[in-house]
């Protein structure tokens, strides 16, 4: 999370969303009264106890709400990225056997593990997208909601808006991968899209055919 005073926003960081990419984008244009929390790569917290304690930089609506109160939160720019839930749990599987290569290995009996033997529900990374970007109602309490899909198009334009030149968005964290279709058969399709169905609502993704190879 990012929370800029010099130009009013609040960055959402929704776990495997490319969301190095953009702290390291946003990181010139910050003030020393400006504040993040991040746990990868750099170490940072808010200087606000209920939120530094969580530990993580993937902060939630309903957890930053009460404690920013509503007239700073009311009035700031706030934006998120999000993913095909689809395209998104192969990166979090990849993320979670990148020190044992067991999804490399025999990537659906690894996702059946996850997904199915034993899924890591309290997990932040797996946890659902909506979860961190709606209200107590809800209802998505962004401004700006980006897709991974069309990241540098949509970075430039909340640029724009929160009145900061744009950047090419460098790849953090990232490994690539063949099109997340391959890795699934029916079983998997409908276990994932179980787990993230309030995802492919709110947020207008479905499965979709091979395209071309995208990044973890």
């Amino acid at each position: 999370m990012i929370i800029s005073n010099r130009h009013r926003f609040i960055f959402f960081a929704v776990p495997k969303t490319g969301t190095h990419s953009i702290r390291q984008a946003l990181r010139p244009h910050l003030a020393e009264e400006d504040m993040e929390q991040v746990g990868l790569f750099v170490q940072k917290r808010l200087p606000l106890p209920q939120l530094s304690e969580i530990g993580h930089g993937h902060l939630s609506v309903q957890q930053v709400r009460p404690v920013l109160g509503e007239q700073i939160f009311g009035s700031f720019f706030k934006f998120a990225f999000v993913r095909n839930p689809f395209d998104r749990f192969i990166s979090y599987c990849a993320f979670m056997s990148r020190n044992n290569g067991q999804f490399e290995a025999n990537p659906r009996a690894f996702m059946r593990f996850i997904i199915r033997d034993r899924p890591p529900l309290q997990h932040i990374l797996f946890r659902p997208q909506f979860e961190m970007l709606c209200d107590t109602d809800g209802r998505v309490a962004m401004d700006r909601i980006g897709h991974v899909e069309t990241m540098q198009a949509d970075y430039d334009s909340i640029c724009a808006r929160i009145g900061i030149p744009s950047a090419e968005l460098g790849q953090v964290n990232a490994s690539s991968h063949r099109h997340y279709a391959g890795y699934y058969d029916d079983e998997l399709r409908d276990l994932v899209a179980s787990m993230y169905a309030r995802d492919l609502e709110v947020f207008g993704y479905r499965f979709e055919s091979d395209r071309t190879t995208q990044v973890v």
